[in-house]
């Protein structure tokens, strides 16, 4: 907005001081309205809408003070800026007190001083309006996403929906690691749920969670966990350095441990959650509930790594071990969430884990192979989602 567009109100009982600023401020550009005292001042104020007023404070019946006192109470959006010849300490304190922007010293010698304070005032209070605006879309926002969230509620397919569109896309890094995934869906909705990014160009960060239970509230709660968990990312820096990489695991997981507990949400998590310093090939990880356990295929065999710790969301003050790995040239690492223990043959838990082991070894070089290893194309209507998260590095 211009300066011409600007309209000031001046208030001083001197009509040479009084005049003379106001033709220096409509010289600058601003609009200028002129008010001899301050009961015309105010009744000026109803009538003329100025954006910012400046008034002297030593003026007879109702002084400056008196004005501000009264702009306080019914106008504080209205910037003020006093003029005064006395310059009394405890005057400059009281105005300042009832919200005056700034205090000058008449003769005002220095008239661009004056054209700078009006300008910033201005500026301050065009902040203020932004923010009351901004505060106004945001407070819409959210009437609309918990209206939203409502209508998600009642329609488990635009819950799906919204989970893919969270869900991260294949990543290849320059040192050669890929990370790619798949969710099998289940007859319901549910909370399985990856994600995967490449911080710094070094550290290749992961995780697979699944959420307890079924339904909406389960899939709201991977919603928040993406949000938060990327907030952390991009705000608070986590896997960012060699300290978060060495701890950040444990970190990710208090953080949320402690959002849980302290809400009413009733859900809890198992967690897979690894990072990769992807210029030395060292892994960090964590384990919280998850079962079964990533699988590491190298050229060598399958095994599956070593881990454990309680889940997300139960327990107050929990913290977890971080395990250390030293990475092949030549490896893929395969994380499920349980949901693909219910498609195996065998019946016990030790013979399924034996049998994921068998088939993966030799046959895991990417998510497709690993798929096709499980024949996943065959699988239809499973009670719970099937999640698979791949990082793999080869020649």
């Amino acid at each position: 907005m211009s300066d011409r567009s600007r309209r000031l109100l001046i208030i001083d009982d001197d009509p040479l001081v009084r005049q003379s600023i106001a033709t220096y401020l409509q010289d600058s550009g601003f609009e200028v309205v002129e008010a001899a005292s301050g009961a015309s001042g105010l009744v000026a104020i109803q009538e003329q809408a100025p954006e910012l007023v400046i008034t002297d404070l030593r003026m007879p019946d109702l002084d400056g003070l008196q004005v501000l006192q009264q702009l306080h109470e019914q106008r504080p959006d209205l910037p003020v800026i006093v003029i005064s010849g006395a310059g009394v300490m405890t005057d400059v304190v009281t105005a300042l007190r009832l919200g005056a922007r700034d205090y000058l010293i008449k003769p005002i010698l220095d008239m661009e001083m004056l054209v700078h304070s009006v300008r910033k005032a201005l500026e301050s209070q065009d902040l203020v309006v932004q923010n009351q605006r901004y505060r106004e879309k945001l407070e819409q926002a959210n009437r609309e996403l918990r209206e939203n969230l409502r209508v998600l509620e009642r329609d488990q397919l635009a819950g799906r929906q919204v989970q893919r569109r969270l869900m991260p896309k294949p990543l290849r890094t320059p040192e050669g690691y890929t990370s790619a995934h798949r969710i099998v869906p289940s007859l319901y909705l549910s909370g399985d749920f990856v994600d995967y990014a490449h911080i710094r160009k070094r550290y290749l960060a992961f995780y697979l969670a699944d959420v307890s239970g079924h339904g909406a509230s389960s899939a709201f709660v991977t919603i928040w966990l993406k949000h938060l968990v990327s907030r952390m990312v991009r705000e608070e820096g986590l896997f960012g350095d060699e300290e978060s990489f060495e701890s950040g695991a444990n970190l990710m997981l208090q953080t949320l441990n402690n959002e849980l507990t302290e809400t009413p949400l009733n859900h809890h998590l198992t967690f897979f959650v690894g990072v990769i310093d992807t210029q030395f090939n060292e892994m960090r990880y964590v384990v919280a509930g998850h079962l079964p356990m990533p699988v590491l295929v190298t050229p060598e065999g399958a095994e599956f790594l070593t881990g454990k710790g309680k889940p997300v969301g139960i327990f107050k003050g929990v913290s977890w071990e971080t395990y250390q790995k030293k990475l092949p040239e030549e490896f893929s690492l395969i994380g499920f969430s349980d949901g693909v223990l219910e498609i195996l043959p065998p019946e016990s838990l030790q013979d399924k884990e034996a049998y994921l082991l068998s088939i993966l070894k030799g046959r895991a070089q990417s998510l497709d192979t690993v798929c096709d290893a499980l024949a996943i194309q065959n699988v239809k209507e499973t009670p719970d989602d099937i999640a698979i998260l791949t990082i793999t590095r080869g020649k």
